[in-house]
């Protein structure tokens, strides 16, 4: 589960914990968006790690791009050590907004260099390897951070849905994570990385295929509307049905997810509750069902 997109308070993200925790379900997930209203996404999860003790704490997702692998690898590393190993962290490039390659001070056509270099560096400083590396944009002499994550690395999973994000998803990470994705494009997505993964000698798990899957609560609001289109100027048309589902609709659409090849799904209201526990019963009702671990 994760929170609308928007700001989060303190009372609203206790509340969300702290029901996550108690209604059942796995984990709870938090975006990136360092030039708008959401908070830092390794502040809320630390502040989510005190609150609970069972749920999984991820990023869906956190760009890479712009940040130091060596203190990136000693912050997740120390959040997970407070969790109890408890992180699940998921990558990617960065929001396509001029404002968001502002703030990371990275320009868009030099994103995916440094992303490829930068994620082998992250596994080896969790490995505890003393790094020894001199690239085009990092130069490390033999280097060592500590700590290390309680499971002493992590499974890295990754966003994107062009073609190219998805040959970097096959031949990096270790699963998939989509977003505003409609069952068809997700069963082709899952497709090319198990290719790419198979033409880099690599092999994804079968478990380690998922979406972000908005839902909504009647009609589809203006702002979430022109959100949408814009998402989708990139990815192609389609219908917000079947991208942003009612949430009388969700267990189908979730269905149709499973048959496509998916099945880890992070749930996110368009818009933000007013009352957490109100909430995250009725998205039980209809979607925990379907959950196959608790």
């Amino acid at each position: 589960m994760a929170p609308a997109s928007g700001a989060l308070g303190p009372d609203s993200l206790t509340a969300l914990a702290r029901g996550l925790e108690r209604e059942g379900f796995d984990s709870l997930w938090v975006s990136e968006r360092a030039s708008g209203p959401t908070l830092d996404p390794v502040v809320v999860l630390t502040h989510a790690a005190a609150l609970t003790s069972r749920i999984k704490l991820g990023t869906a997702v956190m760009t890479v791009p712009g940040r130091s692998p060596a203190l990136l690898a000693k912050e997740l590393a120390s959040l997970d050590v407070l969790a109890r190993g408890r992180l699940l962290p998921a990558f990617g490039l960065g929001q396509r907004l001029p404002a968001e390659q502002q703030a990371f001070g990275v320009r868009r056509e030099d994103r995916a260099e440094i992303f490829e270099e930068a994620l082998p560096l992250l596994r080896r400083f969790w490995a505890g390897d003393a790094v020894v590396h001199d690239g085009p944009r990092f130069r490390y002499d033999g280097l060592r951070i500590e700590p290390r994550p309680v499971k002493g690395g992590f499974d890295v999973w990754m966003g994107g849905t062009s073609d190219a994000e998805l040959r970097r998803t096959g031949r990096l990470s270790d699963g998939w994570l989509a977003a505003f994705t409609t069952p068809a494009e997700g069963e082709r997505g899952r497709a090319a990385v198990q290719a790419a993964a198979a033409a880099a000698g690599r092999e994804i798990e079968e478990e380690h295929f998922g979406a972000v899957v908005p839902y909504r609560r009647g009609p589809l609001p203006e702002e979430a509307a022109a959100r949408f289109a814009r998402v989708r100027r990139i990815s192609g048309p389609a219908d917000p049905a079947d991208v942003v589902p009612d949430l009388d609709g969700l267990e189908t659409h979730l269905k149709r997810l499973v048959e496509a090849g998916l099945s880890k799904f992070v749930l996110a209201p368009l818009s933000a509750p007013t009352d957490w526990d109100a909430e995250l019963a009725d998205v039980r009702d209809a979607a925990l069902p379907l959950q196959t671990r608790r």
